[in-house]
């Protein structure tokens, strides 16, 4: 794959959770340097990291999808300027040092915002990632910032009540087993 391929490989993964694809697509050393909002699983390295935020944010998101706006490259980076759109349909949980930070009820609302992300390709594959993105945007989107009567309420109570915790535990669960799934996979490969 050549290095506009690969980007858009990248974000299919995202879109799908595809294992294949993401042994394909990125590197065993890949690095996120985003996921420290998201599960301990969306930091491991290689494709199990990639498909633990997958399963962290579709698990938040339905109709997941990153249109590419431009893109821009050289031998050792690709630049993508890109939107992130979704329903918002299951609590989009976001961690802090490995413990819950926030849990976001699901609203039913739309999400559409722009990112820019940097991926570093080494040996034909994706193995670093960073990104900048309009999260005020997104959370306005969400109702949270700034903050919905209704939306804090809900958050407040979701804390009170254990279902975020619950939540965070639940997508935890989710991003280790989508990492687990590639795991499995290579030792079936190897074995």
């Amino acid at each position: 794959m050549d290095a506009t391929e690969l980007a858009h490989g990248l974000f299919r993964i995202l879109e799908t959770g595809d294992p294949a694809l993401a042994a394909e697509v990125v590197h065993e050393d890949f690095r996120n340097r985003e996921a420290a909002v998201s599960p301990a699983a969306c930091a491991l390295p290689g494709p199990a990291g990639v498909l633990a935020s997958s399963a962290w944010m579709r698990s938040a998101f339905t109709d997941l999808a990153f249109p590419v706006l431009g893109i821009a490259h050289n031998d050792e980076q690709v630049w993508l300027r890109l939107r992130m759109r979704g329903r918002h349909t299951g609590p989009f949980v976001r961690f802090r040092d490995g413990a819950l930070d926030q849990a976001i009820p699901p609203t039913g609302r739309d999400i559409d915002f722009e990112q820019i992300h940097v991926l570093d390709l080494r040996d034909g594959k994706v193995v670093g990632h960073e990104a900048v993105r309009d999260d005020v945007t997104m959370l306005g989107q969400l109702g949270v910032f700034p903050p919905h009567p209704g939306t804090a309420l809900n958050m407040l109570t979701w804390r009170m009540t254990g279902r975020a915790a619950r939540a965070a535990a639940d997508v935890t669960k989710k991003a280790a087993e989508a990492a687990g799934a590639v795991r499995e996979g290579q030792g079936r490969q190897s074995g």
